[in-house]
């Protein structure tokens, strides 16, 4: 998980560390600027470690909030599902500005990656029946091999820890080599983990004045954003359709995956390639890739699905679909994060359900490398992919865009 257990010390000789008294007032903080800010940061932002450091020092760098408080909201969207980066703007909204903050935030954060997944979207399925695009996707597919790759060895060497995470793991990749279905997979683990697992309490650094409570209007802006969230998912089981089922699928993957998009890809996988096939493997592998170049959140990989299903409309319900959930959950919990917190069993709960995810995602890059890596060729540019972004610290974008150069040249020849 991008990010765990990041800790804000201030240094011993220096300028002063930011405090509650130097910040701007949240209610002079105008929506404007929220947006604004954010639709910088989702234009310019790869790579999920360099998004989550981007989005903890941004707010401080303002004068919105502290690095303190940030790091609190930093172990908050750690403890309950969704996406940390995500989850991480609805925070620093919803503490700016409440509902309409968040709203805002994660908005403009996703609005730069949706524009463009769209366009290439467009692209991808009108003209990639031409000589050039399969051969190119197959250089892309190559490439998000070696990538996620790198993804599956950071995420166990940090979750597969212990004996009793490792053998959650084995168990979870198990389950899904024989078909169990990946949800139930994943409640299992959560439960074997709450039960079993006793990960010890980090020292945790949170900020100096969090609100006691909410007041009736935050609590307004809650119920509002929720209720948005509940009759979504209502009128998507009222009206039955394609687009409904999809709808669904993306709302309930929103609902319980833990992490990072890396984490939360096998669930996708298992739903829309697997169960439905909706996307062929290749269609899936293309699209996490253009999940990849494109910057802001991961995730957005989902509007590549929607989009094969539905056109602009399917795109923009699987986006609303994955994200709102924990964004929903973001508001409700930052209220009430101070009475879980040191809660064990919630410690054991999402070390359990970590672990399951990297079973989970070391089969998909099995299925995914059996359909990708079909020659030498592949290989070599998949284990290039691995090399640049794990020990020569290059940007995800630029080992695409470096290597499918490289691929359009070797494919000439």
């Amino acid at each position: 998980m991008f990010s765990r257990g990041i800790k804000c010390k201030s240094p011993a000789v220096g300028p002063t560390p930011l405090s509650r008294k130097t910040l701007i007032l949240p209610d002079r903080v105008r929506l404007r600027e929220i947006a604004l800010a954010y639709l910088g940061v989702g234009a310019t932002a790869f790579g999920g470690p360099v998004v989550i450091q981007k989005l903890r020092k941004m707010p401080a760098s303002r004068k919105w909030l502290t690095e303190k408080e940030m790091d609190e909201g930093l172990s908050l969207v750690q403890l309950y599902p969704g996406t940390i980066g995500m989850d991480l703007v609805a925070y620093t909204g919803y503490r700016l500005r409440g509902a309409t903050g968040a709203v805002v935030a994660t908005t403009s954060f996703a609005l730069p990656s949706f524009l463009l997944i769209l366009l290439l979207s467009w692209l991808y399925f009108t003209f990639g029946t031409l000589p050039w695009m399969p051969s190119l996707f197959l250089g892309l597919e190559a490439l998000v091999i070696g990538i996620l790759c790198n993804l599956l060895i950071d995420l166990g060497r940090s979750n597969l820890r212990t004996t009793g995470r490792a053998i959650v793991g084995a168990a979870a990749f198990g389950a899904l080599l024989f078909k169990m279905n990946a949800i139930a997979i994943v409640f299992l683990a959560l439960a074997l983990g709450a039960l079993f697992l006793r990960p010890k309490a980090r020292e945790e650094h949170f900020g100096e004045d969090v609100e006691e409570s909410a007041g009736p209007k935050r609590w307004l802006g809650i119920g509002a954003v929720t209720g948005a969230v509940f009759a979504a998912v209502l009128a998507a089981l009222a009206i039955p359709s394609l687009m409904s089922s999809m709808g669904l699928v993306f709302f309930k993957i929103g609902s319980v995956a833990f992490g990072n998009g890396a984490t939360i890809l096998p669930l996708i996988q298992a739903d829309v390639v697997n169960k439905h096939q909706w996307l062929t493997p290749g269609q899936f592998a293309d699209g996490i890739a253009m999940g990849q170049i494109t910057p802001g959140p991961f995730l957005i990989t989902a509007a590549f699905v929607g989009y094969k299903m539905a056109g602009a409309a399917g795109a923009a319900l699987a986006t609303f679909a994955i994200f709102s959930p924990s964004i929903a959950m973001t508001l409700v919990f930052t209220e009430l994060f101070r009475h879980v917190r040191h809660l064990e069993g919630a410690r054991g709960a999402l070390a359990g359900v970590m672990a399951s995810f990297v079973g989970l995602l070391a089969l998909m890059v099995i299925q995914l490398g059996s359909h990708a890596l079909k020659g030498p060729k592949e290989f070599i540019f998949a284990a290039l992919a691995l090399a640049g972004v794990r020990y020569l610290k290059l940007d995800a974008a630029l080992v695409f865009a470096a290597g499918l150069s490289l691929w359009a040249i070797v494919s000439m020849i």
